[in-house]
């Protein structure tokens, strides 16, 4: 099965109007926009931990929750996104979360932090429509690269071969290839992209590395 590759900025804002500038600094370049949504406990960060409006765009929004308690944050906000993609490691119920995302006929994904194994999700690999896998510890703009996740990327690919696998972490020229052969379609770029002085040529040399 032939994946569809696409590169998606991941937006971080402190409060609405940064939020708002951030996304009309990307949105005419992309499909897709992660919003990374962080609340100073489950990371150490915080980002979009206000009542969020999103501005009207042709692109679609997946929620990125680095937070506790993604159940409750689900249940107020999923109706402003499209895509939900929770951290495996803040679940107490797997199956409730995949459930509650459904119902809305929303998609879902979980995220792995670097030290979980893929063996965690397995079991749910049949209900969800997307896994991200993190490159690098997550919370911050521009944390390195971990290269020891391109074989959890590979081994993701050999037991899902038609799954939308995502990176997130570190992505510049440098590292997308290495995960594009790993098996990666979804890469996700925060501050080489949105920190860029020029966005569209951030965008032409992440994608002339996997075109």
């Amino acid at each position: 099965m032939n994946l569809k590759k696409k590169i998606i900025p991941a937006v971080i804002a402190k409060n609405q109007d940064e939020l708002e500038d951030r996304i009309k600094r990307v949105a005419d370049f992309f499909d897709i926009i992660q919003l990374d949504f962080m609340d100073g406990k489950f990371v150490p960060n915080n980002s979009i931990d206000f009542d969020f409006k999103l501005p009207k765009t042709k692109c679609k929004f997946e929620s990125h929750l680095m937070i506790n308690n993604p159940e409750k944050w689900i249940e107020n906000n999923v109706i402003k996104v499209d895509t939900i993609l929770v951290h495996y490691e803040s679940i107490d119920d797997s199956m409730k979360i995949i459930n509650q995302v459904k119902d809305k006929n929303k998609k879902v994904g979980f995220v792995l932090n670097p030290e979980t194994p893929i063996s965690k999700i397995e079991n749910y690999l049949d209900q969800l429509d997307q896994v991200l896998i993190m490159t690098v510890n997550p919370g911050f703009y521009g944390s390195p690269f971990l290269p020891e996740m391109i074989k959890k990327i590979s081994d993701l690919r050999k037991i899902k071969p038609d799954l939308d696998i995502e990176v997130d972490g570190g992505i510049v020229p440098d590292t997308i290839g290495l995960v594009n052969r790993a098996g990666a379609n979804m890469f996700v770029s925060g501050s080489y992209i949105v920190k860029s002085k020029n966005v569209e040529e951030s965008i032409f040399n992440l994608k002339k590395v996997i075109d």
